[in-house]
This record gives C-alpha cells, structure tokens and sequence, in this order.
C-alpha cells in the first residue's frame, strides 16, 4: 500500500512539475500585461509562423526592425550618447583650458543645459566632432566600452546599459525564438550602439545600423587603422531609415518597431509591403516609473506618428498600462 501511495505522489508531482512548466513555456511575455497590445503581438507571431496560416511568411523573409533610442532603452532627459559626449567634454577639458570660456563647451562644463540647447545644431556637432572623431575606430570602442559599463544616469542612478526595457527584451527573445532576425536602425552612432548591442540586447554588431561619420584608412607604423573624421557620412533617422534598410538589407521587414516621428518613414515603408505586416509604437506614458512624454516633446516627440499609428492601426503600447515593469530585476 505504501509503495501504491509512494509511487501515486510521484506521479502527481510530476503532473505539478509538467503542467507548471508547461505553463511558463507558454508566457513569452511574462513582463506585459494582458491587453490589445500583447495580443496583437502574439497573434502576429504565432499566425506568421505557424503552416498554413493565411499569414504564414517563409523565414528567410522574418526580418524585424527596431529603432533603439526611447523604443528598446530610455532617453530622457537627452539622448544617451549625447550624455556620453559630455562626460567626455569634461574628461577633456583638462587638455583644453580656452573651453572654460568657449560655448558650447562652457556650457557643459558649467552643467548649464539651457544655454547648450540654445547653441543648437551647430554647437552639438562641435562637441560630437571633439569627442566623436581623431581617433581609431578600436580606440573609439574601447571609450564607449568603458563609459557604458561605468557611468551612471543623472536621474535614475542606474547604469545606461541597465535602462533597457525588459518588455523589449521578451520581445526581442520571442522573435528569435520564431525565427526571426532582429535588427536596429537608429538615428544612434553605429559605432556607439555596436560596442554594447550584442550584449544588452542579443544582437551582433553586424545586425546593428546606425548615423556614422567618415572613416579614413591609414598606416601608422605600418599598421593598418581606421581614423574617425569630423565629418558627417550619413544620418539614420527619419526617411534615411528605409534608405538604409535598402541599402544594408536589400528587402523591406516585415515588422518595425519605434516610439517617435524620427521613425514614422521607417514603420510607413515597413507596412506597406506585401503579406503579414506589423507596425508598433512604444508610447511613454508612465511619468513615476519612466517619463511621460509625446507631442510636444523636444526629445522623442511623438506626434505624426503617434497621429498615423491610429489611422494605420499599427499596434501602440501604453507603457503603463502594459508594460509589468520597466527595466530588468538586477
């Protein structure tokens, strides 16, 4: 009798066991809540994927696009790079005394940020040019590497390459596990983003395009390298989003991702393409545990797209309501 009830629990642990399991592989999601969102989603996964399915598209045509500024990691209260680029301002002032009185410098090394924006575009491709460029492309990554493992946001106190979105991350993960390949487009540096993509997000720098400035080959004691210029190549934002997608991919995606007007061309020419289509919109909603920002924002603004995002019927995330939490458990 014993060995019966012994060998009844055994079983029915197992059965728990299963059927928990079975219940966790089944939430690709576990960070979102339920809603129009995740739904949309998931029935766009699941139905491209699946023989038979009217929507079924072949993976070697399951390309996926992101955009990453404010879509796959924050942005407030400036661009992430452009808080790298000051810190290096600041690193660098020692070796440049006429900065203390030379804007823009001045005003980032007095942490005066309303007189920086007024220096405008052209005072930001000044510090972009000093920071940026007149050094190798290793050296450039070795920086970038260095500050994002150490510096932290003014605000949060949290590493950049923590303030990513672990919704995203689920996203980014479910994809792949379907057979999907993931790419970022942004209006970031390319060499920027390269140095930490792969590990923050899964995705290897060759799958990782972004804005880039001229590079120029050089020997320097017979050893080949490449220089960084202070000179604009190409600008991924806006309409040099699909460009670039030509350019880099040779065929349209089939699902785009963003979450302000810089990628609104992106998600138009994403969509219009034949077969199964997805569009969606990461819309900042949650001002306690992120920021509250659309229309009327300097950083990220969000307002032809948010406008045709409604009228398209491309998916738009409300993060506070469908988001569980923001940034990934340390």
């Amino acid at each position: 009798m014993k060995t019966i009830f012994a060998a009844m629990k055994t079983i029915f642990a197992a059965i728990v066991l299963y059927t928990s399991s079975n219940c966790i592989a089944s939430d690709p999601l576990p960070s979102w809540n339920d809603g129009t969102a995740r739904d949309a989603i998931i029935d766009f996964v699941e139905c491209s994927t699946k023989d038979g399915c009217i929507n079924y598209i072949d993976p070697q045509d399951r390309i996926a696009v992101f955009d990453n500024d404010g879509t796959l990691w924050s942005e407030q209260p400036v661009y992430f790079q452009l808080m790298f680029a000051i810190d290096r301002v600041k690193e660098m002032a020692k070796e440049h005394p006429e900065w203390k009185s030379e804007q823009p410098f001045q005003a980032v090394l007095e942490n005066d940020m309303e007189e920086l924006k007024t220096s405008g575009k052209e005072g930001l491709m000044k510090i972009m040019a000093v920071t940026h460029a007149g050094m190798s492309t290793d050296e450039f990554a070795e920086i970038v590497h260095n500050w994002i493992t150490t510096a932290k946001h003014p605000q949060k106190n949290m590493l950049y390459k923590d303030m990513v979105y672990q919704p995203m991350l689920e996203l980014l993960d479910y994809l792949r596990e379907h057979e999907f390949k993931t790419y970022i487009f942004s209006g970031g540096g390319i060499e920027f983003m390269r140095v930490f993509a792969e590990e923050v997000y899964g995705i290897p720098p060759e799958q990782v395009i972004g804005s880039s400035i001229v590079t120029k080959y050089e020997l320097q004691d017979g050893v080949p390298v490449l220089i960084r210029q202070p000179k604009i190549d190409f600008i991924d934002d806006k309409e040099g989003k699909p460009i670039s997608i030509n350019k880099f991919l040779g065929k349209r995606p089939v699902a785009a991702f963003g979450n302000s007007d810089g990628d609104l061309q992106m998600l138009q020419w994403t969509t219009v393409g034949k077969g199964s289509r997805f569009g969606l919109i990461v819309h900042h909603t949650d001002g306690d545990r992120e920021w509250a920002y659309d229309r009327e924002s300097a950083i990220g603004r969000l307002d032809k797209a948010f406008t045709e995002a409604k009228a398209k019927g491309w998916t738009i995330v409300d993060m506070k309501q469908d988001w569980k939490t923001i940034y990934p458990e340390k």
